[in-house]
């Protein structure tokens, strides 16, 4: 179990980080409301500016701590905890504005694998 656990750890983890540090600025079709980067996504869930800061902040943070938690497991757990509850709030914000399920995918799968780690 603990190989499926590393490679989700790192599936998670990186994919967070491509996402919040090399495509922020990118269109993609999983983008809420159909915006094209990701201050526009926030603004059409209706959410402050700074809130792109902090949950990006948040996510970035816990992100690296499933990648660090391979060599330092203790910090597995909250980060995966962190990084679910921050999915939920992103499937929320997707069932806020309208959005097909497509759009929900990414964080429906990235909820998953965080519950799949933390329960492992």
């Amino acid at each position: 179990m603990e190989v499926i656990q590393i490679i989700l750890q790192v599936l998670v983890g990186l994919g967070i980080l491509n996402v919040w540090l090399i495509r922020r600025n990118q269109d993609s079709d999983f983008r809420g409301k159909g915006a094209t980067n990701m201050v526009e996504e926030f603004e059409a869930y209706g959410l402050p500016k700074q809130a792109v800061w902090v949950v990006g902040a948040l996510k970035i943070l816990f992100a690296l701590g499933l990648l660090a938690g391979i060599f330092l497991p203790q910090l597995v757990l909250p980060s995966a905890v962190g990084l679910g509850l921050l999915m939920v709030g992103a499937l929320a914000m997707h069932v806020k504005v309208g959005d097909p399920i497509k759009r929900s995918i990414p964080a429906l799968s990235l909820l998953v694998a965080c519950v799949a780690i933390a329960l492992l």
